[in-house]
């Protein structure tokens, strides 16, 4: 009985010293994590847009869409079917075709009634 309860008490010291390692090496990475967090939060309060956001490319994102628009053009003037007087006029006799073709059904001449809504009771 002796030996049995020896040997439950080393067990239990064993156990309590394993549990007091785990415990400083959890608060070591807390500390870590909060020395971390805490040197972020300076940043941002020192200048946090940057942190966050990065630096600002505004001018060369404006600089990239302008240089599209104008190999866009550039590409359209060149492999265009037609002269320009054409196409616009064929876009312009499209466009009048399908503005007809919408006034004509939704116009109120040609508006069928809908059945068995009307004339009471």
């Amino acid at each position: 009985m002796n030996k049995l309860l020896r040997s439950i008490l080393k067990t239990a010291v064993y156990i309590i010293d394993q549990a007091e390692d785990v415990t400083s090496d959890v608060r070591d990475r807390i500390t870590d994590r909060a020395d971390r967090v805490a040197d972020r939060v300076s940043d941002i309060a020192d200048g946090g847009r940057d942190v966050i956001y990065g630096e600002d490319h505004t001018l060369r994102h404006i600089g990239f869409f302008a240089a599209g628009v104008g190999v866009g053009v550039a590409a359209g003037m060149l492999f265009a079917p037609a002269p320009g007087e054409k196409i616009r006029s064929s876009m312009r006799e499209k466009v009048e075709d399908i503005g007809n073709r919408v006034r004509d059904r939704f116009s109120p001449s040609t508006r069928s009634r809908a059945t068995g809504t009307e004339g009471g009771i």
